[in-house]
């Protein structure tokens, strides 16, 4: 991808203006997960500005942020940095990226898999999709059983009203990101 247009796509999907930061670090020193980054939000911003796509899109930041918003809520020119996040995801997932966290990925589509189908979250189905999926039965069975029997988890999915406009929800994410796409390709063409 090139640089341009890997900066292009990423204020396109997120809607925020990147250019905006002055690195106060602000986002940084509040963030919940920064310590288990490689790059932290604001020098991932940087990154971004600076076209440095791969070494973004490879690295397990995008993966790693837990979209909590403080990042947003602490910065004083409001860039939503969790949106850029999700925008980073999405492009990695688009272009096939193989990237440093495959299980956070996983967790990823299946979280989003299971609030499509059921309109919200359903706790031990994430838990036992996720841990099939990844392999890592042990250490999560345990800890699956002390919160089923404390009532912390609900076996039976429950699905919410409304759940059509949940559906639709969805159905204009797919949309946008085809748009988005076929766009920075027709880009790349002319």
């Amino acid at each position: 991808m090139i640089e341009m247009e890997f900066i292009k796509e990423v204020k396109e999907l997120s809607g925020q203006n990147i250019y905006l930061c002055y690195h106060c670090h602000k986002c940084t020193s509040g963030c919940l997960v920064a310590s288990n980054m490689t790059y932290g939000p604001d020098r991932l911003l940087l990154m971004v500005r600076m076209g440095q796509g791969k070494r973004l899109l490879e690295s397990p930041d995008p993966w790693v942020c837990s979209s909590c918003g403080t990042c947003g809520t602490r910065c004083p020119n409001e860039i939503d940095i969790s949106r850029v996040m999700d925008a980073l995801r999405c492009i990695a997932v688009k272009e096939k990226v193989k990237v440093a966290e495959p299980d956070s990925v996983k967790f990823h589509r299946i979280f989003l898999g299971i609030v499509n189908r059921f309109g919200r979250m359903h706790e031990a189905g994430l838990m036992g999709i996720y841990t099939l999926w990844t392999l890592k039965l042990a250490a999560k069975i345990s800890t699956a059983a002390r919160l089923i029997i404390k009532g912390k988890i609900v076996i039976r999915p429950k699905v919410v009203k409304g759940k059509d406009e949940i559906n639709r929800i969805f159905e204009k994410s797919e949309q946008f990101m085809s748009r988005s796409s076929k766009t920075l390709k027709q880009g790349e063409k002319g």
